[in-house]
């Protein structure tokens, strides 16, 4: 991609001095930059938005700067007909810089094709964005990226406005109206897409929008989603371990050769239904489940997981995700494997131990990712600050009480019948794993008459599976398709 213009626009500019940081945090500015990029063989012309927006109290005073980044196609003419995704990454306290220069972006990642880090770092055209169907903008909560928050008189910040389930999709409900209405894009089809703590944050977010902000939206895009609030303890969970265990030793060429020379997409189903079927009511009995019986579901769990039935029988049929991160490799290989990312190999101080020194998914990543996000920013965006980019900013503690995200998102399916879900996953995602982002999915209505509206995709790579080429090509076409087809016909009502 080739800058073909760029135009720096300072509008409503109001500069806050934060002494105590001695930085100049940017109140509500923007800068606006040209371009262009090749999306499935179609030149698409481009504007970028870099900018803070105010986050307003009660009493129209400015208690943070948020910042986000907006790209809109040129030459559309009525923005009515075009689709606005709003995006959010998780932590929670992470930068939406993720999906932002990985996946759906007009620019992302020089890495190779597996997702690993190449030096020189740099970013480069993506060619499967969705920007060609829809605009983007993508939002970074208080204490992530270049986004503060504004201290009062006194120079206090009340971190119960924002660090929190409930405060968080508050006060982020309150900043998209402003948003939205800056925009002019009250019209538009909206779609919403999180990653990780953010598939709570869009979740909770889809009912927020309908019930204080009167928002509706179109469609909710959860990618390697969190629990979301729905219970699955105790025998369910440690049931549903068992398929990402069978997709990670399958990768590593650790399962018996005749699981190893089935496809991926065979294997799975075939643990997925041993784990509902036949794991799942044994381990009901807990302590009193029959020692025969006990004996036989470990040998199935050694069998299907890439580990040994004695390592399975210490740990009372109930292996925890860490161990098995430490495990898998310890004794053909001495390495450890990745959470987030089980394709990803760590090295130990120590070959034993029950978990990893680090997680090796993540230390890679950030090879990539900090040098890039900041060298994009500054100077292909044209955004200048001397504020740090919170890559993970300062947000805890988090107050989790209260997480009805699951439900909330139900019921403004319910009360929306416009409102589509799609679930994204990666088969080796060891910290959400696909197979708790199907079971989520299969809770969510318990009455089944909106199944219809909910689908899933699986991608063989892990958290953020866009990092792998192949995936990263097909989880956008996924999204083009989801989007397209959950546009409402020329005068279409919503209603049952």
């Amino acid at each position: 991609m080739r800058k073909i213009s760029f135009l720096i626009v300072f509008s409503l500019f109001s500069f806050l001095t934060i002494y105590a940081q001695k930085v100049e945090v940017p109140l509500d500015t923007s800068v606006v930059t040209r371009h262009s990029v090749n999306i499935n063989g179609e030149r698409i012309d481009y504007t970028a938005e870099t900018g803070t927006l105010p986050l307003w109290n009660e009493d129209r005073e400015p208690i943070a700067s948020l910042f986000y980044t907006y790209y809109t196609r040129n030459g559309v003419k009525n923005t009515e007909n075009r689709p606005l995704v709003i995006s959010f990454n998780g932590g929670p306290g992470s930068a939406s810089v993720w999906m932002h220069i990985a996946y759906t972006g007009p620019r992302v990642l020089k890495i190779d094709d597996e997702g690993f880090p190449v030096q020189p770092y740099g970013i480069k055209e993506n060619p499967h964005s969705i920007l060609d169907v829809a605009d983007i903008v993508y939002v970074n909560p208080v204490n992530t990226g270049y986004s503060r928050p504004i201290p009062d008189k006194e120079g206090k910040v009340d971190r119960e406005k924002f660090f929190g389930v409930q405060a968080d999709i508050e006060y982020l409900a309150e900043w998209l109206n402003t948003f939205v209405t800056r925009k002019n894009r009250w019209l538009s089809p909206k779609y919403l897409i999180g990653e990780s703590y953010g598939t709570t944050r869009v979740s909770g977010l889809a009912l927020e929008l309908q019930n204080s902000q009167w928002m509706y939206l179109n469609g909710v895009i959860l990618v390697s989603p969190t629990e979301i609030g729905l219970d699955r303890e105790g025998p369910v969970e440690i049931a549903n371990r068992l398929p990402y265990f069978a997709a990670a030793a399958w990768y590593h060429d650790a399962l018996p050769q005749e699981l190893q020379s089935k496809d991926l997409h065979e294997l799975l189903p075939e643990v997925e239904e041993y784990a509902i079927n036949e794991l799942l009511p044994v381990l009901v009995k807990g302590g009193f489940m029959e020692d025969s019986k006990k004996q036989e579901v470990a040998e199935r769990m050694a069998y299907y997981s890439g580990i040994s039935e004695k390592v399975i029988l210490q740990n009372n049929l109930e292996v925890p995700f860490r161990y098995f991160w430490k495990e898998l490799l310890r004794e053909d290989e001495g390495f450890s494997v990745g959470r987030l990312d089980s394709r990803y190999r760590g090295l130990d101080a120590k070959e034993s131990g029950d978990s990893p020194d680090y997680n090796s998914e993540l230390t890679s990543w950030l090879h990539s990712f900090t040098p890039a996000i900041n060298y994009y920013l500054r100077e292909e965006l044209k955004f200048k600050t001397d504020l740090k980019y919170f890559m993970f900013g300062p947000v805890h503690p988090w107050d989790r009480s209260g997480n009805n995200t699951g439900e909330n998102l139900r019921q403004a399916m319910a009360q929306n019948a416009n409102l589509d879900v799609m679930i994204q996953s990666g088969y080796f995602d060891g910290a959400t794993t696909y197979f708790n982002a199907k079971y989520s999915m299969w809770q969510l209505d318990p009455s089944g008459k909106m199944k219809d509206r909910l689908s899933f995709k699986g991608y063989r790579s892990g958290h953020m599976m866009y990092l792998r080429s192949e995936d990263l090509e097909k989880a956008n076409n996924d999204l083009r398709e989801f989007i397209q087809n959950t546009l409402p016909g020329e005068g279409e009502p919503a209603k049952y």
